[in-house]
């Protein structure tokens, strides 16, 4: 479906009776696609807490057992570095299979659709690291050994018939391509999908990352297309709504500023001008672009998500897609 239920709030924020009203509802309304991962739940992040976004999904399945031919079901395994989840080391085969025994065994299925790399063990430059990331002490040949070797195994798990499709997440255009150029080895294997962030506060895709999109099939899986909640203006004025995002994390990682907050008026005073809900403008937005496969939304309540679904047919027009890029160019790179 052209949007996508996010659960990483499932088991901390969002707790597991409203976790189940929220894939009930998304599924009545048409969209077919749930994104988790082991590392889930997140806001926070907590060692103890981590799978149980699983668990509640495979609870779900369980009572509903007809569900699961109706869904499309998206994990990831986690990246290198989460000390908390195997020691913090690279994603390698022993740590891919045991990843996946382990993700089946809470979900309550034999297979999942859309397998995904959660980071790349070299790194990468989101999660705010744009300002920083430096590949000049990596080592090339190595690096793509290592994607040989991550494909190889993935193909395995698809042979098995325990998932059905591989994908990318917080890769780069050069990283995206040598996985490409890996999965030519094997028959009718390919990157089924990218997710990365995106949305009116971070458009870095719209860079290399837009034309690979569209001239290697590899569509994009937008995360966070209303920036951790701040794309609806509830953080104006510097107002923390009780169980927000922002309650539970500094900065929203890293996406609060001042930048951010004088461009969120801009979307808020367009919002108003055209009679569009923020939030619609913002998921909208998202789901316009050539290169969009799904649009990866998450709510911590079911009013939210009420909201969400009321405006899934909502269509920018070009004027207001124009505009957009008008105070993207007035306020770039907001974080």
């Amino acid at each position: 479906s052209p949007y996508c239920l996010g659960t990483m709030t499932f088991g901390e924020a969002t707790n597991e009776h409203e976790s189940h009203k929220q894939m009930e509802k998304s599924l009545n309304a048409g969209i077919n696609f749930f994104d988790t991962a082991e590392l889930y739940p997140t806001c926070p992040l907590r060692a103890e807490t981590a799978g149980d976004t699983e668990r509640i999904i495979g609870r779900w399945l369980i009572r509903n057992k007809s569900y699961r031919q109706k869904i499309v079901l998206a994990s990831k395994v986690v990246g290198k570095g989460y000390k908390p989840i195997r020691n913090g080391e690279p994603i390698n085969p022993k740590a891919m299979r045991k990843a996946l025994e382990d993700s089946l065994q809470r979900l309550k299925t034999d297979y999942i659709d859309l397998y995904q790399l959660h980071w790349p063990n070299r790194g990468s430059y989101h999660f705010r690291q744009n300002w920083e990331y430096e590949p000049g002490d990596q080592n090339k040949n190595e690096v793509i050994d290592d994607i040989n070797i991550l494909i190889e195994t993935l193909n395995d798990f698809i042979s098995s018939g325990k998932i059905r499709s591989i994908g990318l997440s917080n890769e780069t255009c050069w990283g995206t391509l040598q996985f490409i150029s890996a999965t030519k080895k094997f028959k009718s294997l390919n990157i089924a999908s990218i997710q990365n962030e995106y949305s009116l506060l971070c458009r870095l895709y719209d860079l290399d990352m837009n034309e690979l999109s569209y001239y290697e099939n590899v569509p994009l899986l937008a995360y966070s297309p209303l920036a951790g909640g701040i794309l609806t203006g509830k953080y104006l004025n510097n107002s923390v709504p009780k169980n927000s995002r922002l309650s539970r994390i500094p900065k929203v990682f890293g996406r609060l500023n001042e930048r951010s907050t004088s461009a969120v008026q801009e979307y808020l005073k367009l919002s108003k001008k055209n009679n569009i809900d923020p939030v619609h403008l913002a998921l909208s937005f998202c789901k316009q672009k050539s290169f969009m496969g799904s649009v990866i939304f998450g709510a911590t309540t079911n009013d939210q998500l009420e909201n969400i679904l009321n405006g899934l047919d909502v269509t920018l027009t070009d004027e207001v897609m124009s505009e957009i890029n008008a105070i993207n160019k007035k306020f770039p790179m907001t974080f």
